[in-house]
């Protein structure tokens, strides 16, 4: 029984997961997302194609499923402590891939860091402040998800000592990493928008 209601509560998740106010948002203007600009249904690709509004909508609708799940599996699993986060890491899993938009989704960051919030509030505020700033520093985005994905597993683990928690946090990271590897290869071959020059840009629209 406890078995049926960890599924339920990851089923759950990924169906959260999958809901995308990008697609729709883009399917209302008659743009398909996933062909313009970076190619992603993200709060980041929205921002850039259909304006900052709708990307600020989406962002805050993204983060809000993984902590949603987090949350709707503490109410159902309440005495199981590891249901949030497999939940939350559900959600995540289904921003990336979701079934009815042929397992192609956003990147995950924005549901990432809701999953990050639920867990500790503390490590979450921590990183904005520290993978911010680095990316600034180096001037490239893929310094912040490479560097959230690094550190949030080892400082839940630092905090909490759960390895089961650990090793869950890990592969969600994991995973935000691997989906965020292009990223990389083009900061490599110097073809990533510097990310100072479109704080900039943001700004001065």
């Amino acid at each position: 029984m406890k078995l049926l209601r960890i599924f339920i509560c990851m089923l759950l998740g990924y169906l959260l997961g999958t809901l995308s106010p990008s697609a729709l948002f883009g399917k209302l203007k008659k743009v398909d997302l996933r062909n313009q600009g970076t190619g992603n249904l993200g709060a980041t690709n929205t921002m850039l194609v259909l304006g900052k509004a709708y990307g600020a909508i989406v962002m805050l609708f993204d983060i809000s499923k993984a902590y949603l799940a987090a949350f709707l599996a503490r109410l159902l699993c309440a005495d199981v402590s590891i249901a949030p986060v497999l939940a939350g890491a559900a959600a995540v899993a289904g921003h990336i891939y979701p079934f009815y938009l042929n397992f192609k989704g956003g990147k995950g960051l924005a549901p990432f860091a809701g999953l990050v919030l639920y867990t500790d509030p503390l490590i979450f505020l921590f990183l904005l402040v520290f993978c911010t700033t680095l990316m600034i520093a180096v001037n490239y985005s893929i310094a912040m998800p490479w560097s959230a994905g690094a550190l949030f597993p080892f400082l839940v683990f630092w905090k909490s000592g759960d390895l089961a928690l650990f090793f869950v946090c890990l592969a969600v990271s994991a995973l935000i990493i691997y989906k965020h590897y292009p990223n990389f290869i083009k900061a490599i071959n110097g073809e990533d928008r510097k990310i100072r020059d479109h704080i900039r840009t943001m700004f001065s629209k």
